[in-house]
């Protein structure tokens, strides 16, 4: 199993929701989060003072899929996020060892 995480841009949420939707997923954690990478934010004005915002909003996307299904889910992401512009977000995989189902105590795969 693995976790994949996305950090997109907000306004990408919806159309990768639906690919997400098409590929399988039935369950996704998406956080409101804030950060910045080579962006490096932006200026704006203010009651005639300029000053830096450092973070941008984004969204924080994290499925834990079947290891059959992580390319594709990964496709999805990337086609469905995807602006063209800087600061479109990355895509992380990472191992799950285990899962537990707290309602009924399923493991694993079945879990998910």
């Amino acid at each position: 199993m693995k976790k994949v995480e996305a950090i997109i841009k907000p306004f990408k949420l919806d159309e990768v929701k639906e690919a997400l939707s098409e590929v399988g997923i039935q369950g996704l954690t998406a956080s409101e989060v804030k950060g910045f990478g080579r962006q490096k934010g932006h200026t704006e004005l203010y009651r005639g003072a300029e000053y830096v915002v450092d973070f941008l909003p984004k969204i924080k996307l994290e499925v834990v899929v079947a290891d059959a299904l992580v390319a594709r889910v990964v496709e999805a992401i990337q086609k469905a996020a995807k602006t063209g512009r800087i600061g479109d977000g990355k895509i992380f995989v990472l191992p799950v060892d285990e899962v537990v189902r707290i309602r009924t105590g399923e493991q694993g795969e079945e879990a998910i």
